[in-house]
């Protein structure tokens, strides 16, 4: 991922790159009871990582697609769930 990491940084137009891995889990009563997340302790099926980064345009962003699926695609893939959820929009605020 490091060496991915540092090609992704590098795409043209990209405002921000995050690599995440889910560590945490809530449910309703610790947010009712405005408690910290309980740490996931066992992995049931997986672990779920997150690639989220921005773009200046969505011309730019399907051009980093492109490079990221002609590159380090197969070594990320193996780090998700298939089908793996993929998430668009644009920045509100």
């Amino acid at each position: 991922m490091q060496e991915a990491k540092s090609f992704l940084e590098k795409q043209e137009g990209l405002l921000l790159l995050r690599f995440a891995k889910r560590g945490y889990r809530i449910d309703m009563e610790q947010i009712k009871e405005g408690l910290a997340p309980l740490r996931i302790t066992r992995i049931v099926k997986s672990v779920k990582y997150m690639l989220y980064w921005e773009f200046d345009t969505k011309e730019n962003y399907g051009a980093a697609q492109k490079n990221l699926y002609n590159s380090y695609w197969k070594s990320i893939e193996k780090c998700l769930i298939v089908p793996h959820d993929k998430y668009l929009g644009e920045c509100i605020f």
